[in-house]
């Protein structure tokens, strides 16, 4: 009896043991970014807190191949259909395909759109930056068109979340995970107090960067430092791009292109002195999206891309769509 009364305090002290370490390490381990889940770092110190606008879904619709006025091939920076809401708002049927399934714009790519019944006049190439010299020379090389249909292309997309409690946390997630995080905030406040702090690079292909004014362009607890892709280089995109551009536009015939490429993060936080934005506008109208976040930044734009993702916000993506009816606009008579 006098064992088996031990037994079971010893088990009934075990649960609540491990109770009491799971209510104080497992919310730490809820992310809401990209970032902070691959860094291992809470939202309640990196996620945004400004709320964002709110979007109406029925701008989001995506429309049939044959009644579109707009395709768009881009990437996971379009796959939300955010920044179209600006074109559809006008009237304009968009429809967004990504470069997965397309394969690449190959020599034969206006034959077969045509032939997929598309008759509009404009189409928008999208790539965020670290991608945009792949996704060039691969279409280049490519002489036929492979399409492999993706069963998410015609799914309904819904709006971005407008807001989010970064303390709130629940507590399915795993112990190990919430165990880790918060040893990475002991290591984070120790590393940020140094006179000399500047980057923390994680594991999991993230860096963690001190910013200038850095609390004048974010909405988050430690608003003067934010987090970062580590393998997006601080040199220029490779020259070979500008060629490729040019023999791509030789092949859309019979239509207005329009080049949209995204600046990687750290290049408009980090590294904003990059050429290639003013060349492609210089060379082939593309819009210039390094200047326009610069611009935004300069206007204290908050949380343009926030501190736990790489993607930008819902204003973020605003702001690209307005450049590219912008960039319509200047090839077309169309109203605002």
């Amino acid at each position: 009896m006098r064992h088996a009364k031990l037994f079971s305090i010893l088990i009934s002290v075990a649960v609540l043991g491990y109770g009491a370490m799971g209510f104080y390490f497992l919310p730490a381990a809820t992310f809401q970014g990209e970032l902070t889940r691959m860094a291992l770092l809470p939202e309640s110190l990196f996620g945004w807190t400004k709320p964002q606008p709110a979007l109406d879904i029925k701008w989001m619709r995506q429309a049939a191949m044959n009644e579109a006025d707009v395709l768009v091939i881009g990437d996971s920076f379009s796959d939300g259909r955010i920044w179209q809401t600006k074109l559809t708002r006008r009237g304009l049927k968009v429809r967004t395909e990504s470069w997965d399934s397309m394969r690449g714009v190959c020599a034969d790519f206006m034959p077969w759109l045509r032939a997929q019944g598309f008759a509009g006049k404009y189409i928008v190439l999208e790539s965020i930056e670290r991608n945009l010299a792949k996704d060039l020379s691969k279409s280049v090389a490519c002489q036929q068109m492979q399409y492999h249909a993706h069963a998410q292309t015609d799914t309904l997309r819904y709006p971005p979340t407008v807001s989010f409690d970064v303390n709130h946390g629940n507590y399915g997630g795993k112990l190990s995970t919430g165990f880790r995080t918060r040893l990475n905030v002991l290591d984070y406040e120790r590393r940020s107090q140094a006179e000399n702090f500047s980057t923390w690079t994680l594991p999991n292909d993230v860096t963690l960067a001190r910013v200038n004014n850095g609390c004048d362009l974010f909405s988050h607890v430690r608003c003067n430092d934010a987090l970062f892709l580590s393998y997006d280089q601080p040199g220029e995109v490779e020259s070979s791009a500008l060629k490729n551009i040019e023999i791509l536009n030789a092949r859309m015939n019979g239509v207005t292109l329009i080049w949209m490429f995204v600046p990687n993060k750290s290049t408009v936080y980090l590294y904003p002195g990059k050429q290639f934005w003013n060349e492609a506008e210089q060379r082939y109208g593309a819009p210039n999206l390094l200047r326009m976040m610069q611009r935004a930044l300069d206007e204290k734009t908050v949380d343009l891309y926030p501190a736990n993702g790489s993607h930008t916000s819902t204003p973020g993506y605003l702001l690209m769509g307005e450049e590219i009816f912008k960039a319509m606009q200047q090839t077309a008579a169309i109203q605002p």
